[in-house]
C-alpha cells in the first residue's frame, strides 16, 4: 500500500514538471521566428500607437467649442504640407482597413471545417518560416508595383518636423497658463524646451535634415508637456489658449500682407535708379545736338492713312523701345509701318535721343509731347484735376489720353493703340483686314469666370445709381486695355469724347466708378466693341505668375499689366526673359547706367 502511494505522488509530480516544462519549451520555438525585421516593426508599431494617441488627444482639444470666441480659419501649413498630411491618413486608413478585412476572413475560415484548419496551420507554419526574406521580398514588389506608395512615403518625411513644431505650440500655451511674472520649475523647463527644439529644428525641411539629438530633445519635450498636462489639465481652457493663438497668428498675417500689398504699390510707382540714369544720359546727349540733327526720317509718311499706324503713350525709354522692337521685328512689311510715341516733355527729349541712336528699320516713327497739344488743356485737363485718387497711373493725362485719339490723329481713319507694357510676337498685319461690323474698338473680352483675367462690371461700376443701372447691364462682357485696334471715323460720327466728358463729370458729382481708365472705358464704348480672338491679346503677366506657357508661345501680343512690371526688380522672373531679348543691354548708354538682365 505504502508503495502504491510512492508511485502516485511521482507520476503527479511528474506530470506537473511537463506541465511547466512545455509551455517554455513552446514559447521559445515561437520567439525565434520573430527576426530583427520582426522586432523593428514592432518598434514602429509602438511608435505609431504613441503618435495616435497624440492625435487623439490634440483632437481633443480641437473638439471644444467655444460661442465667446471668434475662432480663426483652422490653418496652420502650406497647401502641399496639408497634401502630406492627407496622404498620410488616407494611408494609415487604408492600412487599418486592410488589417480588419484580414481578421474577418481569418475568423471565417475558423468556423469552416477540420480540414480547413488543418490547411489554416500548414499556411501559418510556411509563412513564419519564410522568416523576413519573404517580408523583404514582398516589400520590394510593393514598391515596384506601387510608385504612388513611394511618393506618399516621400511626402510624409516632414512628419517629425511638424510633430515638433506642434509641442512647440502647445508648449507656448502652456506657459501662457502660467501667472504673470511666474518662474517656477515648470515655467524655467518649458521654456528650456522650446529653445532646445527650435534650435534642433532650425532650417530643416524634412526628417532626413534632423540630427541623433532632435528626436533626443523631441522625447524630453514631450516629457515636458506631460507633466504640464497634469498640472493644467483643463483641455476646454486649452482650447480657447490655442483659438487665441491661432486668431493672433492670422492677424500678424494679415497685418504683414498689409504691409507687403503697400511696398509693392509703392515700388510700382517709382523710378528705378538705371531707368532714371538712362534718361539723365539720353537727355544731355541730345541737348548736344544741333536742332537740325535732332529729326527723325520720313516724315512725310506721318499722315498717310493707307499705312499702318501705330500709337503708344509712354514716359517710359526702354518700354516705349521694347514695344517698337518687337513690332518691326516680326512684321512682314515694316515700310507700311508708322510708330507715334507720345510723351510728357520731361522725357521727349530722352525717348527721341533713343530712336536717333537706334532707328526702327524700315519703319517710321514720331515722336510728339503732350504738351504741345494746345487743344487738350482746354478739354481735359480743367476736369482731370478733379479725379479723387492718388496714384499717378490714373491720373496721368498720357492715361488719359486715348480717349482724344481722333483729336490726336485728324488726317488717320484706323489706329492700333499699345499700352507701353505689352511686347508683340507675331506680324499684326492681318489685325488690319478684321471686319470692325460698324463698331468703333476692337477688344479681347475679358468675360469668362474661369480665367485670371476674368473682369465684372459690378467690381468696377457703381450699379446702385440708379442712372448705371438704367443705361448698362450688369451681366455686359467687359474688355481689356493693352492692344485695341479703334475705328476713328466711327468714334467721330458718334461722338464718343462727348460722351466720356458727361460721364466723366457725372463721376465727380457722385460715385460712379473705381479710380482709372478702364470702367469709363467700358461706359464710353459699351455695345460698341467688336470682340477679337483671344490669341491676338493674353493678359496676366505682371499679375498672375499662372498663365499657361503654352498660351504665351501663341499669343500675337502679351500683356504685363499690374504692377510687376517687366523692368521692375517686383516682375515676376520667369516672364522677364520674353521682355529683355528686345533690349541690346551691350549698348553704351545701358552699361554706363548699369542696366542688365
Amino acid at each position: 500500500m505504502h508503495q502504491v502511494r510512492r508511485w502516485q505522488r511521482i507520476s503527479i509530480l511528474a506530470l506537473l514538471s511537463v506541465s511547466v516544462i512545455a509551455p517554455v519549451i513552446f514559447v521559445s520555438n515561437r520567439l525565434k521566428v520573430f527576426t530583427s525585421i520582426g522586432r523593428l516593426d514592432f518598434a514602429e508599431e509602438l511608435s505609431t500607437t504613441k503618435f495616435s494617441a497624440e492625435n487623439i488627444r490634440l483632437n481633443a482639444i480641437e473638439q471644444e467649442a467655444d460661442e465667446g470666441l471668434k475662432e480663426p480659419k483652422l490653418v496652420v501649413y502650406k497647401d502641399e504640407d496639408l497634401g502630406s498630411l492627407v496622404s498620410y491618413s488616407t494611408s494609415t486608413e487604408s492600412d487599418t482597413k486592410q488589417s480588419q478585412n484580414a481578421g474577418d476572413t481569418n475568423i471565417l475560415e475558423n468556423n469552416g471545417t477540420d480540414e480547413g484548419n488543418e490547411e489554416n496551420k500548414k499556411m501559418k507554419q510556411k509563412t513564419a518560416s519564410s522568416g523576413s526574406r519573404g517580408k523583404d521580398q514582398t516589400n520590394q514588389a510593393g514598391a515596384r508595383r506601387s510608385p504612388n506608395v513611394q511618393a506618399s512615403l516621400f511626402r510624409v518625411s516632414d512628419e517629425k518636423i511638424k510633430e515638433m513644431k506642434d509641442q512647440v505650440i502647445r508648449a507656448q500655451a502652456y506657459l501662457n497658463f502660467a501667472p504673470p511674472g511666474s518662474n517656477s520649475h515648470l515655467v524655467k523647463e518649458l521654456k528650456l524646451r522650446i529653445k532646445e527644439v527650435e534650435r534642433a529644428v532650425g532650417a530643416a525641411t524634412k526628417d532626413s535634415d534632423l540630427s541623433r539629438r532632435a528626436f533626443r530633445r523631441m522625447k524630453q519635450m514631450e516629457a515636458t508637456l506631460d507633466k504640464a498636462s497634469h498640472v493644467y489639465p483643463d483641455c476646454s481652457a486649452m482650447a480657447t489658449k490655442l483659438r487665441a493663438m491661432t486668431y493672433n497668428a492670422e492677424e500678424r498675417v494679415r497685418l504683414q500682407k498689409n504691409q507687403a500689398t503697400y511696398l509693392v504699390q509703392l515700388a510700382s510707382r517709382t523710378t528705378p535708379k538705371g531707368l532714371h540714369c538712362l534718361s539723365m544720359q539720353l537727355t544731355a546727349e541730345y541737348f548736344a545736338l544741333h536742332p537740325e540733327e535732332r529729326h527723325l526720317p520720313n516724315r512725310q509718311d506721318l499722315h498717310n492713312p493707307d499705312l499702318h499706324h501705330y500709337a503708344v503713350f509712354s514716359d517710359n525709354v526702354l518700354a516705349c523701345a521694347v514695344v517698337v522692337n518687337s513690332t518691326v521685328s516680326f512684321a512682314k512689311e515694316p515700310e507700311k509701318i508708322v510708330f507715334h510715341v507720345v510723351t510728357d516733355s520731361l522725357n521727349l527729349p530722352a525717348i527721341s535721343m533713343w530712336f536717333l541712336l537706334n532707328p526702327p528699320g524700315k519703319a517710321t516713327i514720331q515722336i510728339q509731347s503732350i504738351d504741345n497739344f494746345n487743344w487738350l488743356s482746354t478739354k481735359y485737363n480743367a476736369t482731370l484735376k478733379k479725379e479723387n485718387s492718388h496714384d499717378p497711373r490714373y491720373t496721368s493725362a498720357l492715361n488719359h489720353l486715348r480717349f482724344y485719339l481722333p483729336d490726336v490723329f485728324p488726317a488717320l481713319n484706323k489706329v492700333l493703340l499699345f499700352d507701353h507694357d505689352v511686347v508683340v510676337q507675331s506680324d499684326l498685319g492681318r489685325l488690319w483686314n478684321i471686319d470692325m461690323k460698324g463698331k468703333v474698338i476692337g477688344a479681347v473680352d475679358t468675360c469668362k469666370e474661369s480665367e485670371a483675367s476674368f473682369r465684372r462690371m459690378d467690381l468696377f461700376i457703381n450699379f446702385s445709381d440708379p442712372l448705371i443701372a438704367k443705361k448698362f447691364d450688369v451681366k455686359a462682357c467687359t474688355w481689356a486695355f493693352g492692344m485695341n485696334l479703334f475705328d476713328l471715323q466711327e468714334w467721330r460720327k458718334r461722338k464718343l469724347t462727348a460722351v466720356y466728358h458727361k460721364y466723366l463729370q457725372l463721376g465727380y458729382k457722385r460715385p460712379l466708378w473705381k479710380a482709372g481708365s478702364l470702367p469709363l472705358g467700358w461706359i464710353t464704348f459699351y455695345k460698341h466693341t467688336v470682340a477679337l480672338d483671344k490669341r491676338w491679346h493674353v493678359l496676366g503677366l505682371g499679375y498672375d505668375s499662372g498663365v499657361a506657357r503654352r498660351d504665351i508661345e501663341q499669343a500675337a501680343v502679351i500683356h504685363y499689366d499690374g504692377v510687376m512690371k517687366p523692368w521692375l526688380e517686383i516682375g515676376i522672373a520667369k516672364y522677364k526673359g520674353y521682355w529683355t531679348k528686345f533690349i541690346n543691354y551691350d549698348h553704351p548708354f545701358l552699361q554706363r547706367c548699369n542696366l542688365h538682365v
